[in-house]
């Protein structure tokens, strides 16, 4: 593993304390632009295709004399037929197309240069499921900022993040990409990942990179967990739970949004100009850029909206899509869709200033070398801050779901361990999907991170026991011999990295069953069992895993992730990491999240009862509630009081706990507030996150945490669908975790 520069000159980076700067490319200059363009250098500008370098395998194959890839890319640059390009990286390379643009082309208009850089750059931190499991938004910004000023030296100025998908069918792969089930906390952790990629609204610095919340809308609701499957969800849902997260990312100023693969109700998001006119531009005023996803407006035939790829050009486009990303449809169709009157070319001016305004946005007119210094490229990969903030981000990110007879944290000395695993080891499987410039080599796995932690490193055995996904011959034979051998069993099982994220839809999110057998196997010893859970969703756990003594998530987590587990385990550290989604008991309960309804007929909290909402084998509760986290430590929550027992219409209300460490460690809690509404003119979910706080307890330490509500917080989609709150009964929740805590009520006043 190379070594990390020590670099203070990221922590000046990451202030957010200077003003703007000012373009001096003004609207007066984007509409003399315009004017000079013709129809087909027009559609280049709302054109994004994929990055190529010299030596392109497909060079191999072109006849003598023809020019090569990027040479082809570059002449096309200069023609005006490329606006921006993805997932190329390199100052040097990034400066060649720029080169092209700005000082080759008819018309100077600099290239944009886009990545998906969905949980890091070069240096990859926790996944962003993993991130949010931090319950701490201002780290998801800082962790953010930092692939901001990473990314931006090697010539990015755009990311194609970051995903703010509601995600509750733990089957859906991506949903390792977005913040869980929580509307609430969904939509705070968007709004930090936008201000910390975008610099908190300092767009034309150079380290600053233009965000774009995905996928415009509702996504995560595919219908079985099938990705880019149908989605057939109600305007009530969409507003309620989907949209919000994307008007948080917009608030905070995101400059792009991209639609998404998925259909809404019959109409596929890349055609639906109810969402992205209706919704994002007249009713939101949203004024930024709408692009595709890959070769989106191609598969507008596949849906069968559009009979070739004309007809899907003028679909997708006059529905609101600005830019297409990859299939050059709006390149080889719009000039003529213009000339023949079948596209207005207002509608095509709109969206080239859409496009001009966010190159002017991000400085890129009047410095459009900014992001492309080799030296500040070299001084801003792999530093030792990022790694320490990657370090930081992954510790804080793990979730203790149980720690029988306190077996956890475990001694540095004085026990022999046994590791056991296809988890414990690397470099694959440990970063996690969508990581496109790592080095996976740079990361840390967790027999080193475990070796570099424990006194004496001849203690601790390591042995694989069996693949991801299959049998290893004796794996298990060997794995009951270390177990054996040992004090303490630690047993590092889950998904690999290819299991989650895009098009990795799973019928049974259990443990795949060749590690289950191993489990089985070293469970049967009788050892202590420490299991180490890496996943990129929530998973229903069985028989020895479920059973284990102790239990830590530990997600993807990245390039410390070896590091971040050791601090957890040998109590460096206390856990401190909450469940952002539910962990249900079987898959058949999928989707599953605790912002349900009721339902006429609920289920009871014990026993099985015959003609309630629940199925024949299972109660309903979850095997690990939204919100869950243990510590080293034993926290105790007082009842709630409030500073009244009535609301009125148009004031607020004071709810507060005190919270007691009644350990002997210091912890970090997060307290959770949930409402319910008793009686509403549409059905209400029998809790709602309404605020959360992290405070840090010293041992024996109480302290009181307190929220405020207004009655914009208990507002919901009415019968109208526009926003409301009725007068009325309230129970209210101060607790960790979305099932735990006594309920206080109070009543909102009707207004004077």
């Amino acid at each position: 593993m190379a070594k990390p520069r020590k670099n203070r000159g990221l922590v000046a980076a990451l202030l957010l304390c200077a003003a703007p700067l000012a373009s001096a490319f003004d609207d007066t200059q984007i509409e003399a632009l315009i004017t000079k363009m013709t129809p087909e250098e027009k559609a280049g500008q709302l054109t994004l295709v994929a990055a190529v370098y010299e030596h392109e395998p497909s060079d191999n194959e072109r006849q003598p004399g023809e020019p090569t890839a990027m040479q082809r890319q570059l002449n096309e640059i200069r023609e005006g037929r490329i606006s921006a390009v993805f997932n190329g990286i390199g100052a040097n390379w990034a400066r060649q197309l720029q080169r092209a643009a700005v000082e080759q082309s008819r018309l100077k208009i600099p290239v944009l240069i886009s990545v998906d850089a969905i949980h890091g750059f070069h240096t990859i931190y926790p996944v962003p499921l993993a991130e949010a499991a931090s319950w701490d938004p201002a780290l998801a910004e800082r962790v953010a900022r930092a692939t901001a000023v990473e990314a931006t030296a090697a010539g990015v100025a755009w990311n194609l993040a970051p995903n703010v998908d509601i995600a509750r069918d733990a089957r859906w792969g991506r949903g390792v990409e977005g913040a869980g089930e929580d509307v609430l906390l969904a939509s705070r952790f968007a709004a930090a990942r936008v201000r910390g990629y975008q610099k908190g609204g300092r767009l034309a610095d150079d380290d600053a990179m233009m965000a774009t919340p995905k996928h415009f809308a509702g996504y995560g609701g595919a219908e079985g967990g099938l990705d880019y499957n149908v989605v057939d969800i109600s305007e009530r849902t969409l507003r309620e739970v989907y949209l919000p997260p994307f008007k948080a990312a917009f608030d905070a100023g995101a400059g792009a949004v991209m639609a998404g693969f998925h259909e809404i109700g019959g109409i596929p998001a890349m055609a639906n100009s109810a969402l992205l006119d209706g919704v994002l531009r007249r009713e939101w005023q949203y004024p930024g850029l709408v692009i595709s996803d890959y070769a989106a407006d191609h598969e507008l035939v596949e849906h069968g909206v559009a009979a070739d790829d004309r007809a899907a050009v003028k679909l997708a486009f006059m529905a609101g899509v600005d830019m297409s990303m990859t299939s050059r449809l709006y390149q080889q169709y719009l000039p003529e869709l213009v000339a023949s009157g079948d596209v207005p070319m207002t509608r095509l001016d709109q969206a080239v200033r859409r496009v001009l305004r966010a190159k002017r946005n991000l400085g890129l007119f009047d410095r459009p070398y900014g992001r492309m210094d080799t030296a500040r490229e070299k001084r801003f990969s792999h530093t030792a801050d990022m790694r320490a903030l990657a370090r930081e981000s992954a510790t804080r990110a793990i979730v203790m779901l149980k720690n029988d007879h306190d077996l956890l944290p475990l001694p540095r000395t004085g026990k022999r361990l046994a590791l056991i695993g296809p988890l414990a080891g690397g470099p694959a499987d440990l970063n996690g999907p969508w990581t496109v410039f790592d080095d996976r080599h740079d990361a840390v796995s967790v027999e080193a991170g475990l070796r570099a932690a424990i006194a004496d490193p001849t203690l601790l055995s390591v042995t694989r026991g069996s693949d991801i996904d299959a049998p290893l011959e004796g794996g298990i034979a060997a794995a009951v011999a270390a177990a054996a051998a040992a004090d303490v069993v630690v047993l590092a099982i889950g998904e690999g990295e290819a299991m989650s994220g895009e098009a990795q839809s799973r019928t049974e999110i259990v443990i795949p069953a060749a590690q289950q057998a191993l489990a089985e196997a070293v469970a049967a010893t009788g050892k202590p069992l420490v299991v180490l859970l890496r996943t990129g969703r929530a998973l229903a756990l069985t028989g020895a895993v479920r059973d284990a003594d102790a239990t830590l998530v530990t997600w993807f987590l990245g390039a410390e992730t070896g590091h971040a587990i050791a601090d957890v385990l040998f109590g460096t550290v206390s856990p401190s990491g909450r469940l952002p989604v539910s962990f249900p008991q079987a898959s058949g309960q999928v989707p599953y999240y605790y912002a349900h309804k009721s339902t006429g007929r609920p289920p009871p909290p014990g026993p099985l009862k015959e003609y309630t909402a629940r199925y024949r084998e299972l109660t309903a509760a979850p095997l690990y509630a939204f919100g869950h986290g243990l510590s080293y430590s034993t926290i105790e929550y007082s009842a709630p009081a409030l500073s009244a027992r009535t609301m009125p219409w148009n004031g607020r209300l004071k709810a507060s706990a005190t919270i007691r460490n009644t350990g002997p460690r210091a912890v970090d809690e997060t307290a959770q507030l949930y409402v319910h509404d008793r009686v509403a003119s549409v059905t209400r979910p029998v809790r709602e996150l309404k605020n959360f706080l992290r405070v840090h307890l010293a041992p024996g330490e109480s302290r009181e945490v307190s929220f405020e509500l207004s009655r914009a917080d208990l507002e919901f989609i009415g019968t109208e669908l526009k926003p409301v709150a009725e007068p009325g009964e309230f129970d209210l929740w101060i607790a960790p975790s979305a099932v735990d805590g006594s309920a206080t009520q109070f009543t909102l006043m009707p207004p004077l």
